[in-house]
């Protein structure tokens, strides 16, 4: 589960982890700056947020947020272009890529 730290002391409290631990959540809290830091998670939730919701402020219910996040999901992680592989998409990126690749002995 993916959650903005709103207030540190709230989210260090006491009541706070039982809550957790009844709900089954599972508390983490990295330094900034090191692998635990969750700038690349906030990045990520943005530009979900940004092209999923486009100013809609919920989903009407549950399954349409289901098959409207599994179909962003899809196309993200296939279809649409990324800077890291060369502004091309993941499969573009694989296909142009991987083949070019030396065999290992």
């Amino acid at each position: 589960m993916l959650h903005r730290l709103v207030e540190p002391a709230v989210y260090t409290s006491k009541a706070y982890a039982e809550l957790c631990q009844q709900l089954g959540v599972i508390q983490s809290m990295g330094a900034v700056g090191t692998s635990a830091d969750n700038a690349m998670a906030e990045s990520f939730n943005a530009t979900l947020k940004r092209e999923v919701l486009r100013d809609a402020a919920c989903f009407t219910d549950e399954l349409s947020c289901r098959r409207k996040m599994f179909r962003w999901l899809t196309r993200y992680n296939t279809k649409r272009r990324h800077s890291w592989c060369r502004y091309l998409s993941p499969n573009a990126y694989e296909r142009a890529y991987t083949a070019t690749l030396a065999l290992a002995a």
